[in-house]
């Protein structure tokens, strides 16, 4: 008797929630992470004969937008919610230089890999370095920081950098992506009026009105939940975790009706609905609700990723698109992020940690799937999924893979750094 499609999809689900479920916790002292698992069990149940529906992102692009694009936003949430260090200058210094220095040196030098590498026309190439650019908050569950709590400082700068850094430059990267397809669009001219419009418009308005929304959403949330004068309202007194959500869909839409940067909105709006109470318990119900939805999502993207692996979708990977993602993950990131940082807060090794570790993930698949929507980049889409999708699939393995060793290593030392409670520095003096 054979095994229907439909069967063997709800089989594959139900085991996925299963593992998604229960992995985080076996895995937790392994070097081998979550995402690599679920890309493992694609690309395994993709060579058995189960009759398991085709993957390919270049003829299911529309499902494939949506798909990466609910569970990115999710992700940011969830990242705004937990940073529990207060917002300002200062105390995001390694966050500012990781969007100011780092991400545009990574696209810049992607950029130039791509071009000389591939010879690619010019907006195809900074396409790929735009859609790779972003790091992402989704698969770097083992290096960001962990559920939100009373304290304000106490994160370590690796995850707390890592975290914000992913958090903000999901939003960023959109204005690159759009430079490259209003450059494709005009046929790689430079000197057409596209690019005035793409400073004024895409840059400056675009930003400055996801901000607003993001800030606006965020307060205006928190003063409902906490503190509105109807009991009914207040639903942070209720534990209503599925409250995320709508405030997720609500800076998003909003931001993307107003045609400003929905991704950067939704991050914002988190940060802002954590300050409303930071030490209120309620930060904690609805990023534990988030982080299963999110969960759940990257469990079956990844498998999908896995999936298109085995059916062939890197078949138009040449060496030399594998040189450029080699390239982004050994020298252009880990360079890029160490020189950003110089004289930075943190220990040299905690510097090193936070320029390794530049995750390329959901992020990057879901700018490619806008990209090849809004522009026309017929002869060269199949090769640039073939890029992305490798680079991706390197930096599962190579990141979740030294993730748990690496950040094992820096909590030793931090351990060991902190004042002994019985020196004199640590030891409060003797009464009497």
């Amino acid at each position: 008797m054979s095994i229907s499609t439909e069967g063997a999809v709800y089989g594959c689900l139900g085991i996925g929630a299963f593992l998604a479920a229960t992995l985080p916790r076996l895995l937790s002292r392994l070097p081998v992470s979550v995402p690599i698992v679920f890309l493992a069990a694609g690309v395994v149940l993709y060579l058995t004969p189960l009759p398991l529906p085709a993957f390919d992102p270049v003829t299911d692009r529309v499902w494939v937008h949506h798909l990466t694009e609910l569970c990115v936003i999710v992700s940011l949430m969830g990242a705004g919610l937990a940073i529990n260090r207060p917002f300002g200058w200062r105390p995001w210094a390694s966050t500012w230089r990781l969007l100011g220095v780092a991400m545009p040196l990574t696209i810049g030098a992607t950029a130039i890999a791509a071009w000389g590498l591939l010879g690619w026309p010019v907006s195809v190439a900074l396409l790929v370095a735009a859609v790779l650019a972003p790091t992402d908050p989704v698969l770097a569950s083992e290096v960001r920081v962990g559920e939100p709590s009373a304290a304000k400082n106490d994160e370590d700068e690796v995850r707390f950098a890592l975290t914000s850094e992913a958090g903000l430059n999901d939003g960023l990267a959109f204005p690159f992506v759009l430079a490259a397809v209003a450059l494709a669009a005009a046929g790689g001219n430079w000197t057409g009026g596209w690019l005035t419009h793409w400073v004024w418009s895409d840059v400056l308005v675009r930003i400055a009105v996801c901000v607003a929304v993001g800030l606006a959403m965020g307060l205006l949330l928190g003063r409902v939940l906490f503190r509105s004068r109807s009991r009914s309202l207040r639903l942070a007194e209720q534990g209503e975790g599925f409250v995320a959500l709508a405030a997720t869909f609500l800076a998003y839409g909003v931001a993307e009706a107003l045609h400003g940067y929905g991704f950067l909105a939704v991050f914002v709006a988190a940060c802002a609905l954590r300050r409303s109470e930071h030490s209120h318990g309620y930060h904690q119900v609805m990023h534990g609700f988030v982080e299963q939805i999110e969960r759940l999502l990257m469990a079956l993207l990844l498998f999908g990723v896995g999936a298109y692996v085995a059916s062939g979708g890197l078949a138009a990977l040449t060496w030399k698109g594998a040189a450029v993602a080699v390239l982004l993950h050994l020298l252009i990131r880990p360079a890029s992020g160490w020189l950003a940082q110089l004289r930075g807060p943190g220990r040299p090794d905690e510097r090193a940690a936070t320029s390794f570790f530049g995750i390329r993930g959901i992020g990057s698949l879901f700018y490619l799937a806008y990209a090849c929507g809004e522009g026309d980049f017929g002869p060269y889409e199949r090769e640039m999924w073939a890029v992305v999708v490798f680079a991706v699939l390197t930096s599962v393995v190579a990141h979740g893979a030294a993730a748990a060793p690496v950040t094992s290593y820096l909590d030793r030392r931090s351990e060991r750094s902190r004042p002994d409670p019985g020196s004199r520095t640590g030891k409060a003096p003797e009464p009497g």
